[in-house]
């Protein structure tokens, strides 16, 4: 589309300037924490620091209960992405390759549920939950999670499925293969791009939330991390450093998980592509 040199590298530098953009707030927040408390409050801002410190670090790992911050994290979160995604697996299969009745309702009341904000619900829930005995409970803020991101996962994976050439799924079936079997080799592998995108989602939301892990899990053992976030306020004030600190530490798992998710993205792509 860009054949002369002017042309693309202009928008090469287009390209480095977005990016630019969008990665300054994470370099501004990865020098922040790397500051002492003097050069974050001073007037002059240093984008490259001339000295640097770990105390920040260290002081946000010294919270008490960081560990138990992050195991309730990494639980509520990876449960409710493996559960949103085998449920919205086996809603999204029928969905797409059957046809009942009620079927394009039930779809109209998937995007609707959508629609609904997570603060309009927060009353509801609280009550369901409260009846239940789960307050306080990482299951009971699990399942809150699931009813938030199942929607969109059902939704997306249904597009997914239809988009998997129904040809393939009775080639197979002509081969041998059960209907199991050609789920398990045809439909499940090129679903790969899906289920990525799905999982995404899914880990944003659990990994983000605030609002619902504050006032529902009550005990100091039973909280996540985005409410660990929020611990590093003193009597004078916000302690800018450690807070930064506490991000980059709090970035690091979801970095972990994309870059696990990148590759199974390209293996999703091509695997079971080609019958051979």
């Amino acid at each position: 589309m860009f054949k002369s040199p002017a042309q693309r590298v202009g928008l090469t530098v287009f390209g480095l300037l977005v990016a630019g953009f969008f990665l300054f707030p994470v370099y501004w927040m990865f020098t922040t924490s790397l500051k002492t408390p003097a050069q974050v409050l001073s007037p002059a801002y240093d984008l490259i620091p001339l000295s640097a410190t770990l105390k920040n670090f260290s002081n946000a790992i010294s919270i008490p209960n960081f560990t138990t911050f992050l195991t309730n994290s990494l639980i509520v979160t990876l449960g409710a992405v493996a559960f949103t995604l085998a449920a919205g697996l086996l809603a999204a299969v029928p969905l797409a390759r059957m046809r009942f009745r009620g079927r394009k309702g039930f779809l109209l009341l998937v995007l609707v549920a959508q629609l609904a904000p997570a603060e309009a619900l927060f009353i509801p829930l609280y009550l369901i939950m409260r009846d239940a005995d789960l307050l306080n409970s990482l299951l009971g803020l699990g399942l809150i999670y699931v009813a938030f991101t199942l929607p969109f996962t059902a939704w997306t994976l249904r597009g997914f499925v239809k988009g998997i050439p129904i040809d393939l799924e009775e080639a197979a079936m002509v081969d041998g293969c059960g209907r199991w079997g050609v789920f398990r080799r045809v439909t499940l592998p090129l679903l790969g791009p899906g289920l990525v995108a799905t999982s995404v989602f899914s880990f944003i939301t659990a990994w983000n939330e605030f609002l619902y892990a504050l006032v529902f899990l009550r005990e100091k053992d039973k909280q996540t991390l985005p409410v660990w976030l929020s611990s590093f306020r003193t009597a004078f004030g916000t302690d800018w450093g450690a807070t930064m600190a506490a991000s980059m530490i709090y970035a690091v798992p979801a970095l972990i998980f994309f870059l696990l998710v990148q590759r199974k993205l390209v293996a999703g792509t091509t695997a079971g592509a080609v019958k051979g």
